[in-house]
């Protein structure tokens, strides 16, 4: 299926690590450009040569999003370099484990800087090319906001923000023809969940406790799998889908998991 992607714009917040990287390569290989904005310049332009290497267009923009100035900075920079913006995807961020028992407040509102707040900038600044383009919005966002895990009140308050966030756009965003989705996140294998597991003392027993309970396929979501979701619905495909929360994660969140081990 064409997904009509081709030549569109898209923002892709933390394009250059993990699901983010992921994201940007299937929307390369669909035609698109996708613009990674992220901390690092030699991380963003390490994912453009790969996607460059394989035939597709990409562009980068070096930014700290928790930095407010530097969300409407980039959106800026990009307006400069193509003239329009065809899709946001907002991705960026961290599970920094900012509890209620041992948080602070200075730690908590640092968090939400980190993980919800520049979402709000980074599509308030790019609306009015939006409302141009009648482009799309994608916000993912994670289970921790529907679940729990504990010792994470930030980044929980952050996903529920981003849920709250992605219906309250799309009713308000109805009258430009601007559609908004979310895809949530459970168990994805990333650079920084490898990071995480082995710096555990029982790394494979973790991983093996983890995967099981997880229905479908005992395994973990791909980030080329979560790049596909956010493709379609970026995408024309998708064009009567607005205000979705969609849940990319073999069941984690929904299925009984006892079917995991049934």
């Amino acid at each position: 299926m064409d997904l009509l992607l081709k030549n569109k714009v898209i923002i892709v917040t933390g394009g250059a690590k993990g699901i983010g990287e992921g994201i940007s390569k299937v929307l390369a290989g669909e035609g698109a450009i996708p613009v990674i904005v992220g901390r690092k310049k030699e991380d963003n332009e390490a994912v453009v040569s790969q996607i460059q290497a394989n035939g597709g267009q990409a562009f980068q923009v070096e930014a700290e999003l928790s930095d407010p100035e530097d969300c409407k900075k980039a959106v800026e920079a990009v307006i400069a370099h193509f003239g329009r913006i065809d899709g946001l995807v907002n991705n960026a961020g961290v599970n920094d484990g900012v509890g209620l028992e041992n948080g602070t407040y200075e730690a908590f509102m640092a968090s939400l800087h980190k993980n919800v707040v520049h979402y709000y900038l980074m599509a308030h600044y790019a609306l009015p090319e939006l409302k141009k383009s009648k482009g799309s919005i994608l916000n993912i966002t994670s289970k921790t906001a529907e679940t729990g895990q504990g010792n994470t009140s930030a980044y929980a308050a952050a996903n529920g923000g981003r849920n709250a966030l992605t219906r309250e756009w799309a009713v308000e965003l109805l009258k430009y023809g601007i559609r908004v989705n979310a895809i949530v996140v459970a168990e994805c294998w990333t650079p920084a969940y490898d990071t995480w597991i082995n710096g555990l003392d029982n790394p494979e027993e973790k991983l093996k406790e983890i995967t099981n309970k997880i229905p479908f396929e005992n395994r973990m979501t791909t980030a080329e799998e979560l790049g596909n979701a956010t493709a379609f619905l970026l995408s024309e495909r998708s064009s009567h889908t607005t205000g979705q929360i969609v849940h990319v994660d073999g069941g984690y969140v929904h299925l009984d998991r006892a079917l995991a081990n049934a």
